[in-house]
């Protein structure tokens, strides 16, 4: 009976340790619950950086994904409530319009993860921020566009004065200087983040005053320039499959490191509110300057060298592209 109770204690300690081993599998194996709140479409470019990374990660099996586009400002607090009360561990968004009520929910959850585009700074514990520091490749790609112009005119379309705008502007207008210090600029703000027949009429009126490349900071500038058979450069995105013949080049952004950052770092325990804006340069592969592709035999070959030599020496650490938050003056 002795040796029957042994075997018997024996096999029930076996099975414990498996039946712990298999809940502890599953734990580990659980995705991680993550939401994204944006107040544009999908496929606007800025969010659509967000949600395609965002979505990649869940393709890899990595994060459950729920998301909801055109939200309001208005309604912002009130659907990240509904995420963080539903489950959410890990919340992305932007709250350029909305942050202190963003700021305010972060601090009633204290146990999820923010992480927002914004022009602010981390909060508390658990509001990070993070926002498209794509200064270098836009440098670039002004250097391309001032190496090109004929007319020495340049016209930059952009949602709001901003910094997240503002520096990018700021970066191709010193690009295209260094290149080409007789290009002059105009510059115009639409005061909205997606209104593309707005931002087309603005471009319109700058090409009817000289300009023949335009900056797309926003959707329509490029149907713009084609209407008006002039050149673009495009803004986080790459849209030259669809305007071959006049987008030359863009700075792109890739937001799948800030991303990957945030969810090993709440998967590990180890979160906390940090700037992972660093994350979006080119030194993390958060961006980068697009393929010429239709326009590499039509881009000349010295200018080709400059731009090759710059990124060179940006990626070496030899040049620094300055981060300028002011508004763009022409």
């Amino acid at each position: 009976m002795k040796s029957l109770s042994r075997r018997t204690a024996l096999a029930a300690a076996g099975f414990a340790a498996i039946a712990s081993l298999g809940t502890s599998s599953v734990f580990a194996a659980e995705k991680l619950k993550v939401a994204g709140i944006y107040t544009v479409p999908f496929e606007q470019q800025w969010v659509s950086r967000i949600h395609l990374a965002l979505k990649a990660a869940e393709a890899r099996g990595e994060i459950e994904y729920k998301a909801t586009e055109n939200v309001a400002n208005p309604d912002y607090e009130r659907v990240m409530r509904e995420y963080a009360n539903g489950g959410s561990q890990l919340i992305f968004g932007e709250v350029f319009g909305v942050e202190a009520a963003a700021r305010k929910v972060a601090k009633d959850f204290p146990k999820i993860a923010f992480v927002a585009g914004s022009s602010g700074k981390p909060t508390g514990n658990n509001f990070s921020v993070f926002d498209n520091y794509i200064q270098e490749p836009s440098y670039l790609s002004g250097m391309i566009a001032g190496g090109m112009t004929k007319s020495n005119k340049i016209g930059l379309v952009g949602g709001f004065p901003i910094p997240e705008v503002n520096r990018l502007m700021n970066a191709f207008m010193e690009g295209a200087r260094s290149v080409n210090p007789k290009v002059t600029f105009s510059i115009t703000f639409i005061n909205s983040w997606f209104d593309p027949p707005k931002a087309k009429e603005a471009a319109f009126a700058m090409v009817d005053k000289g300009a023949d490349i335009l900056y797309a900071e926003r959707f329509g500038v490029s149907d713009a320039a084609k209407e008006r058979k002039v050149l673009a450069i495009g803004n986080v995105i790459n849209t030259q499959e669809q305007y071959p013949d006049t987008v030359v080049a863009s700075a792109l952004w890739n937001m799948q490191p800030t991303v990957d950052e945030a969810i090993k770092q709440v998967k590990a325990g180890t979160y906390k509110a940090a700037d992972f804006g660093p994350y979006s340069t080119m030194k993390y592969n958060g961006s980068s300057l697009a393929p010429l592709g239709t326009f590499e035999s039509k881009v000349p070959a010295d200018l080709k060298k400059k731009v090759a030599d710059k990124q060179a020496e940006i990626l070496a650490g030899k040049f620094a592209v300055k981060v300028n938050d002011a508004q763009p003056k022409p």
